[in-house]
């Protein structure tokens, strides 16, 4: 048997067409999800990148671990957790990994046997890269039982798709640099923008509007897409397509404008938290079969392992899908527990109609202290319902306070050591950022003017 298990990174659910998107993103990730199961309700409990894989190898959830914030320096894993590329090493597995989640943490390369780094000279990396190491080995392992962790990161910013991608989703009898259009104006005066103008807008060339980026994240989607059907097309090569389970999930979403969120991956809101999980193993898994119950990252390790007929270790915050698969109704979870420590820090509930938010830190952002959505007749989340619905919000505050309880026990809460000891992480990179052109926080905070940095760093220039 093998297993290959991708995390395509930042890449949302809502913008594939098997979730209904209308634009052609995904023709190749929607024809996986015809030949197995895809799940329509998946979350990311915890995000981004650092805490939601964490979470996804290890079948538990932050507050369990400890790791709930991405970026913090005191944040660590313990090595007698139990972890699911050293589970399957030791269960006779060969374990490889294509990835470069080792610069952010050193337990992201446990358990594994091959670790392809794929860090090079740039920030982002194109998934041709992730092919072409991906490639060679399954075809020197492809006789054997074996484990791949492959991470595409191409909807990731700096969106930078190949220009004969872009042409499908932006009309260009308009012009993406036509001066007289401001759209891009709330991003470029946002609080978070110094961190941003390095790291995605001066790579764009000077870009005003700002449905031409949301349509280079949709050329990166397909882009990803050409690349996931070069890889599939590797395995029926080499005629191991039949023998492999095949797991898709993205590790979270990306907000694209909305929320006040401009090309990132923060907010509890559905576009960061609600994310694709698709599973193909033919013969194994039917074909176009669709799970409607709410599921979790969490669930991956557990099902994975039943899958392969191991033992699952004990106190999994995450439940085998396999029931779900194979079409038993049983009682999965009733709702998902959210959390979120690095642009901002907040937790919130999820159940099949509501959303429930609660916010300790805002960072840059402007937000209530609690949200409640109506997701059944607000799948935008665009009404605040806290006001009008006190009983529902007393509810819900009881509810994720007894959740958060029983899952410290007598420790510590690590968001609250973070925000006291730290501060969040990525508002740490945005002072550090304005000390270098010799503003603080507060003075940045309470103007945040595009001028202010353009200025600055042309006069460092």
């Amino acid at each position: 048997m093998k297993v290959i298990f991708i995390s395509l990174d930042t890449l949302r659910a809502k913008n594939l067409g098997c979730y209904g998107y209308k634009h052609p993103t995904s023709p190749y990730i929607d024809q996986i999800a015809n030949e197995g199961v895809l799940f329509t309700q998946a979350y990311a409990s915890d995000i981004p990148t650092e805490v939601a894989h964490t979470c996804i190898f290890t079948g538990k959830v932050g507050l369990t671990t400890g790791v709930v914030s991405h970026g913090s320096p005191s944040s660590y894993l313990p090595k007698d957790y139990e972890w699911l590329p050293t589970i399957l090493r030791k269960a006779g597995f060969t374990t490889a990994a294509v990835d470069n989640l080792y610069h952010l943490k050193e337990w992201f390369a446990r358990g594994y046997q091959y670790y392809m780094n794929t860090t090079g000279k740039t920030r982002w990396i194109k998934g041709h890269s992730i092919n072409k190491l991906a490639k060679p080995w399954i075809n020197e392992h492809k006789d054997e039982d074996f484990f791949l962790f492959l991470h595409y990161w191409d909807p990731h910013t700096p969106y930078l798709p190949p220009k004969e991608y872009i042409k499908e989703f932006y009309d260009f009898n308009n012009n993406p640099y036509d001066l007289t259009n401001k759209s891009m104006e709330r991003a470029f005066n946002h609080p978070a923008y110094p961190f941003f103008k390095h790291h995605h807008f001066d790579l764009l060339e000077n870009v005003t509007d700002s449905k031409y980026v949301s349509a280079l994240y949709d050329a990166e989607i397909r882009y990803l897409d050409d690349m996931l059907k070069d890889l599939d097309e590797y395995l029926i090569k080499l005629g191991i397509k039949d023998d492999t389970l095949l797991v898709l999930f993205g590790d979270h979403g990306e907000s694209l404008t909305e929320h006040d969120i401009y090309w990132d991956h923060c907010g509890l809101y559905e576009a960061t938290v609600h994310v694709p999980m698709i599973m193909r193993w033919p013969g194994k898994i039917p074909e176009g079969f669709k799970v409607s119950n709410l599921v979790q990252h969490a669930d991956l390790m557990p099902t994975l392992l039943e899958a392969i007929g191991l033992e699952l270790p004990d106190k999994l915050d995450g439940k085998s899908l396999w029931p779900l698969i194979q079409g038993q109704k049983v009682n999965h979870h009733s709702e998902i527990y959210l959390s979120e420590c690095a642009w901002q820090a907040a937790r919130g509930i999820r159940t099949d109609q509501y959303k429930y938010i609660e916010t300790y830190d805002a960072g840059p952002f402007s937000r209530p202290p609690i949200e409640l959505y109506d997701i059944l007749n607000d799948p935008n989340e665009e009404t605040n319902l806290s006001d009008k619905l006190p009983k529902q919000v007393e509810k819900f505050k009881k509810q994720l306070n007894n959740w958060v309880d029983s899952k410290l026990g007598s420790e510590k809460d690590p968001m609250n050591e973070v925000l006291i000891e730290e501060g969040l992480p990525f508002k740490r990179r945005i002072e550090k950022v304005l000390s270098e052109y010799g503003m603080t926080w507060d003075e940045w905070k309470a103007d945040p003017k595009r001028e202010k940095i353009d200025l600055a760093f042309n006069n460092q220039s």
